[in-house]
């Protein structure tokens, strides 16, 4: 009976259970609701991860080239929506979901990122009242970071120039919108770090939350929480909340 078989090495054979699943479309571009569990983030950068729902489980992986654009961070028990291909993985014997992008379901990434890092930085005492440093009632020196372009800067000088006493501005030009503005907002406040200046006032008109993202980003608030010098935190309307706001001073 056996010698009338179609003998194939394991190695072949895991090789035609891959080449099946890569030919199916419908294991491509698949997006897959569950609860994640398992999860680990390797020291590699990689994120390891179960996928399960009340009757099924499947093994996921996300890369660090996929897994660092991510705004949140996923955690045990998230119940979340993961894009990604189906392969076999061949060292194991075992098919799994190799994700270039997961969020939150019932809730946005990047609100939730905000909840995360909020909560985090609360219980660090960085938004602590104690830690915040009275404002000079009449700064003469006053570092401005923004964009040059901005109409908020033209609102803001116009509103200092009502106030009746003169001070001197100092632009530090700044991104404030994109990929590339935490990284432009950082540089400029450290380039006023080093001014003799009274205070730093961060400003930028309103906008969505993605819009604004930039002030909510870890290092944005790190770099503001080290300030040397007081900072205020001028960012959108009045109904617009940043974590930047809750770090600086006023």
């Amino acid at each position: 009976m056996l010698e009338d078989s179609r003998l194939l090495t394991v190695s072949q054979l895991t090789d035609h259970i891959s080449r099946a699943i890569q030919a199916n479309p419908k294991l491509i571009d698949v997006t897959v609701a569950g609860e994640l569990s398992n999860f680990v983030h390797h020291s590699s950068g990689h994120m390891y991860f179960s996928l399960k729902d009340k009757d099924c489980s499947i093994k996921g992986v996300m890369f660090q080239t996929w897994n660092r654009r991510l705004p949140f961070v996923p955690q045990n028990g998230q119940h979340v929506y993961v894009r990604g291909d189906v392969v076999v993985y061949k060292k194991g014997g075992n098919y799994q979901l190799n994700a270039y992008a997961m969020e939150p379901a019932g809730q946005g990434a990047l609100a939730l990122a905000f909840a995360q890092l909020k909560d985090r930085l609360a219980a660090e005492g960085l938004f602590a009242n104690e830690r915040k440093r009275p404002l000079p009632a009449y700064p003469r020196r006053i570092g401005l970071v923004t964009s040059p372009q901005a109409a908020a800067l033209q609102d803001f000088l116009v509103t200092a120039s009502q106030q009746g006493w003169p001070v001197d501005f100092e632009l530090a030009p700044a991104i404030v919108q994109g990929e590339r503005g935490a990284a432009s907002v950082v540089a400029a406040l450290e380039l006023l770090y080093s001014r003799q200046l009274d205070a730093i006032v961060i400003t930028r008109g309103g906008g969505s939350l993605e819009e604004l993202w930039v002030f909510n980003e870890e290092i944005v608030a790190r770099t503001v929480a080290a300030s040397p010098i007081p900072v205020v935190s001028a960012i959108g309307h009045e109904t617009d909340f940043t974590i930047c706001d809750f770090v600086a001073d006023a």
